[in-house]
């Protein structure tokens, strides 16, 4: 639907072609090397605001922490490639990255069983990914307790003294197959019931960034990104 209603874009494509083939200098433009560009010319930059607000937001935390090193398990590949560049980073994902970096390293492995020992990571950072385990969205196994696992893992392996970064989406409970489920913060507290919450912030349903605020403020969103830092104090 958004390339039919872009047809009208094509015209000016057409025309700034033209324009720009009869400009002193212009380069010879042949017809295989066009690629049009139909959707980049907008008002202000576009943004996915939750992904904005959240990357930052743990980027900045972790930063600040001064750690030697960080495991993040399945975030987006672009959080973690610039995270190497502040600390040593091990990326786990049922999906490795084939790239090399220096202060960047890629491991396969899944949420609901990381290749980690127990207690053994002191900065850990899991989002946007929860939400989507046992749905089968990335090749997972089907379980309808895929979230509650993957909870449970990251606790296993976060150390005494450790902090967890952990995102996804909260609101009014409910499943949206295959793509995600949508979590109340209470579960989501419920789930990690054995680390201490130092901090929750969240971007709002309409795209709204809220610093150290309570989580049961969201517990009526529709699509609210919950940003929960925890620590293992026991």
């Amino acid at each position: 639907m958004r390339q039919v209603l872009s047809v009208w874009k094509y015209g000016r494509f057409l025309k700034d072609w033209y324009t720009y083939a009869h400009l002193e200098s212009a380069e010879s433009i042949h017809f295989f090397d066009t690629q049009p560009c139909l959707h980049d010319r907008t008002k202000y930059t576009g943004l996915d605001r939750q992904y904005f607000f959240q990357d930052t937001w743990a980027f900045r935390k972790i930063y600040e922490s001064r750690v030697a090193a960080h495991i993040d398990v399945a975030s987006r590949i672009e959080f973690a490639g610039m995270l190497a560049a502040v600390t040593h980073v091990t990326f786990i994902d049922i999906r490795p990255a084939m790239v090399a970096l220096k202060g960047f390293e890629s491991r396969k492995g899944t949420i609901i069983d990381l290749p980690l020992p127990n207690a053994s990571v002191a900065s850990l950072s899991c989002l946007h990914v929860a939400e989507h385990i046992g749905l089968g969205r990335y090749g997972d196994p089907l379980d309808p307790l895929g979230t509650k696992k993957a909870a449970s893992e990251l606790q296993r392996v976060l150390a005494t003294g450790g902090s967890l970064y952990f995102s996804l989406p909260v609101g009014k409970p409910r499943v949206c197959f295959n793509a995600h489920r949508i979590h109340s913060p209470k579960q989501v507290l419920d789930y990690f019931a054995g680390l201490d919450l130092i901090e929750f912030s969240a971007v709002d349903d309409e795209g709204r960034f809220h610093e150290n605020v309570d989580p049961n403020a969201f517990d009526k969103s529709f699509y609210t990104c919950g940003m929960f830092w925890f620590k293992n104090l026991t």
